[in-house]
């Protein structure tokens, strides 16, 4: 078959088919040098809207925050108490020496137990205790000086010894429970009362 006849022959072919099949759309696409389209999906974005409706939210709920705590004053606050002070409306209590109280005497210094002995006869001499006990404390390097007590019932006697001893500070304390004493005195570098040599 020469060439001419292919071409003819392919003409006829082509003819044929298109007289077979109607036109559609795709018979008339006009040509382009774009073959195809990607699609990317779009991202949502922030726009103002959000941004001042996330304001204004934040606005509305510090305004109730700070009008509800307004309202509420002090109502919801904790009294801070310090350790061994009374509850607010109980009565407070007030210094008495009791004689009859029996009472420690725990040197912390480096005097081995001569300032224990002193401050024993002192007490003993004013009548502010029973001594039952003036010793050398566990360690000698006590900085300050107080009056423990164990039971609740001896609050007024400690606070009274204290106070004869030149203000001494008092704890509610069971450490020198095992001194089997009403009232623990211990002596520390600080002291400064009655029984102290120079005084």
């Amino acid at each position: 078959m020469t060439k001419e006849h292919e071409a003819a022959h392919g003409a006829r072919s082509r003819g044929s088919v298109s007289s077979e099949y109607p036109a559609d759309r795709f018979d008339s696409v006009q040509s382009t040098s774009r073959v195809g389209a990607h699609r990317v999906t779009a991202q949502p974005r922030v726009t103002w809207h959000f941004v001042l409706g996330g304001l204004i939210g934040a606005a509305i709920l510090t305004t109730i925050g700070i009008v509800g705590v307004t309202i509420a004053g002090s109502a919801g606050t904790l009294p801070i108490q310090s350790p061994g002070s009374s509850a607010p409306g109980a009565p407070k209590v007030q210094p008495a020496i009791n004689a009859e109280a029996t009472v420690a005497v725990l040197d912390g210094t480096s005097t081995e137990g001569t300032l224990a002995q002193a401050v024993a006869t002192t007490v003993t001499a004013e009548k502010w205790g029973t001594i039952i006990l003036a010793v050398p404390a566990a360690t000698a390097d006590v900085e300050i000086s107080a009056v423990f007590y164990s039971e609740p019932e001896n609050n007024a006697a400690a606070l009274g010894l204290a106070e004869k001893l030149g203000g001494v500070s008092t704890y509610l304390n069971t450490d020198y429970a095992e001194n089997n004493a009403d009232l623990v005195i211990l002596l520390g570098s600080d002291y400064a009362g009655p029984g102290k040599p120079g005084n």
